[in-house]
């Protein structure tokens, strides 16, 4: 079964108020770096960074596959089908956030291995990302709008499994996110 990480990186950051949010330092490197790594380190079949506005090819992996989305304003749901196009030919795609900088690679393989359709990473109980969606949901998924992955399982609970995973899903909103965790 081929499976793609695709972390979402192209959203504008408009509650962080200190310049481009995913360019932002974070323990000594780009915040977007420490998503990407660990999307990369998981050793999925592939790795691929939806992105939007801000240039961030300077501060990926070398090896991940770069994938613009020009409608990135219109919301979560735009980046999410970027990234699906460009894995057309995968069974399926483990999906994080470019601003969860302490999800391991560790949380990213737990999920790609489980064999439900949707399966989600919980974190003390609490389920947050990365979710993994099988080719089978992906017709299911809103194409448009602000979210993503969350209103499949929503409306799809009987699709879902949840998977136990280490690290800490804390994401970065504002400068305050982001001093909390550094």
């Amino acid at each position: 079964m081929r499976t793609a990480a695709v972390v979402l990186a192209a959203g504008g950051g408009s509650r962080f108020a200190d310049g481009p949010k995913l360019l932002a330092p974070f323990r000594g490197r780009a915040l977007v770096t420490w998503a990407a790594e660990a999307a990369e380190a998981a050793a999925l079949d592939e790795t691929v960074v939806v992105v939007g506005d801000i240039p961030l090819t300077d501060v990926l992996p070398g090896p991940v596959t770069v994938v613009p989305n020009p409608d990135w304003a219109a919301g979560i749901a735009t980046s999410l089908w970027a990234g699906l196009q460009a894995v057309v030919d995968y069974d399926a795609v483990v999906v994080g956030l470019a601003d969860q900088p302490l999800i391991p690679a560790s949380a990213w393989r737990a999920v790609a291995g489980s064999k439900s359709p949707v399966a989600v990473a919980t974190y003390g109980g609490r389920r947050r990302n990365p979710v993994r969606l099988a080719r089978s949901v992906w017709p299911l998924l809103p194409t448009t709008g602000d979210e993503g992955a969350r209103a499949l399982m929503r409306d799809h609970p009987d699709l879902v499994s949840e998977v136990p995973c280490d690290g800490d899903p804390a994401d970065v909103d504002t400068v305050g996110d982001l001093r909390a965790l550094s």
